[in-house]
């Protein structure tokens, strides 16, 4: 088969689109002809050396894709070849083909394309086990979104308003912030001439939100505590901003305030495989029911990956950009 490589890391020509030997699915896995993989920032990262896969992984990029099954490995039960599935991966979505735990499937949602079925996976599957599994976002309360207009930023609107949630944002650019209110974001912030600690308490008669899902670190950790309401919960999903900052104990403290940080990579396939089920029974009948969707904004072929990396790197885009085999 095919796959994106990287040969040594770096910028985007890094990745070399080559010929590997195919995957063969071991005991409890199936395998996948993939027809459309996302790209994601640990993508990029693993481009330049910093976010190498776990052990056992495949060594290609690519943390999602969509596709028919293929062949199915010893004991594996409920799925069959042909059928469409999307899937969170490890690694190896840049490819023609990936071995994936059964447990780590989804069906491709009713009114879903398949190829768009692959901006799905990763970000149901990171706003769902962040949101509502570990922040617990109930009906009635604020979520701040960083980042709104992302792939992640999108799919956390949607979720939030689907529940009764009001949704505030941050984005850099007034064309961003209209994308989400589309989605439904109720505040609207630009971080590049906006204090969100200011707007989100102004939004909130002082009140502040109560869950925050936030990628950039270190950067906003102390705006992000200033920010949170009474008993709040700020959930930690990404470093864009660095990994080293000061906290506040007693402001956490007089808040009651909570804060997680997670990854989905590196879990186990059992913690892997209860997140994709929570999503497959809470999100798949939202997709369905056309209450979400995928927010795709472009897609390219699997072979012109550097020119996709450079896209997201730009941030130029809103919702995922997507690379496709066919």
């Amino acid at each position: 088969m095919h796959a994106i490589t990287i040969p040594e890391p770096g910028g985007p020509e890094a990745l070399v689109w080559g010929e590997v030997p195919d995957p063969v699915p071991a005991e409890g896995e199936v395998l996948v002809e993939v027809a459309a993989s996302a790209v994601n920032r640990a993508d990029i990262l693993q481009r330049q050396g910093f976010y190498n896969p776990p052990p056992g992984a495949s060594p290609y990029p690519g943390l999602e894709c969509s596709g028919r099954i293929a062949a199915l490995g010893a004991g594996v039960a409920g799925w069959a070849v042909g059928d469409e599935v999307c899937a969170l991966l490890s690694g190896g979505g840049y490819a023609e083909k990936v071995a994936v735990p059964a447990g780590q499937l989804l069906p491709v949602p009713a009114g879903v394309g398949l190829q768009q079925a692959a901006a799905l996976p990763e970000v149901t599957c990171t706003v769902w086990s962040n949101v509502f599994m570990v922040s617990h976002l109930r009906p009635g309360e604020t979520l701040l979104v960083h980042g709104g207009s992302s792939g992640i930023g999108t799919m956390a609107i949607q979720l939030a308003k689907a529940v009764g949630v009001k949704v505030a944002v941050t984005a850099g650019t007034g064309e961003k912030l209209e994308r989400c209110a589309e989605l439904g974001a109720d505040i609207l912030i630009n971080y590049r001439d906006q204090d969100f600690v200011e707007e989100v308490r102004k939004a909130t008669d002082g009140a502040g939100a109560d869950v925050i899902l936030d990628n950039m670190g270190a950067k906003y950790l102390d705006r992000n505590v200033r920010t949170l309401a009474v008993n709040g919960r700020l959930a930690i999903i990404g470093l864009q901003g660095g990994v080293k900052g000061e906290l506040n104990i007693g402001a956490l403290l007089n808040k009651r305030a909570a804060i997680s940080a997670t990854s989905l990579r590196a879990r186990p396939l059992d913690e892997k495989a209860a997140i994709v089920a929570a999503v497959r029974e809470h999100v798949w009948p939202l997709l369905a029911a056309g209450h979400v969707r995928p927010v795709v904004d472009r897609e390219l072929p699997m072979r012109e990956a550097s020119a996709a990396h450079r896209l997201v790197e730009e941030s130029g885009h809103v919702g995922k950009v997507l690379l496709t085999t066919s």
